[in-house]
């Protein structure tokens, strides 16, 4: 049996700025967990939660990559862009499975949308 995903974390170079585009792009629920450390509570059925957090000094910079379930991929992709994000990856379909389409956040995190059949 596999081992589930239970947090993810993003570190920014501006917590506070890459918080806003999240929490209004998907209407993510951010709380301050620490000065620099925001508890992030994605809602709807099966969300996975994780965290936003101040790239420290000397830290080195990671990616992630991760997948949010929506309803219109063309229409995220538009508010991403409106929001300051950029279009990676068109509406692409998955045989027998859905659609996927990629953006760039204000920092260039490269993250994923995906809509099932």
């Amino acid at each position: 049996m596999g081992q589930p995903v239970v947090h993810w974390e993003i570190a920014a170079k501006d917590a506070s700025k890459l918080e806003g585009f999240y929490a209004q792009l998907f209407d993510w629920k951010i709380s301050r967990h620490s000065p620099d450390y925001g508890l992030v509570e994605t809602g709807g059925h099966g969300g996975i939660n994780g965290g936003i957090f101040q790239l420290q000094e000397g830290v080195p910079n990671y990616n992630l990559t991760f997948y949010v379930h929506v309803d219109d991929l063309q229409a995220y992709l538009d508010k991403a862009e409106k929001l300051g994000g950029k279009t990676i990856v068109p509406p692409m379909p998955i045989p027998n499975i859905g659609q996927f389409a990629m953006f760039a956040d204000p920092e260039g995190h490269t993250i994923g949308l995906f809509k099932g059949q």
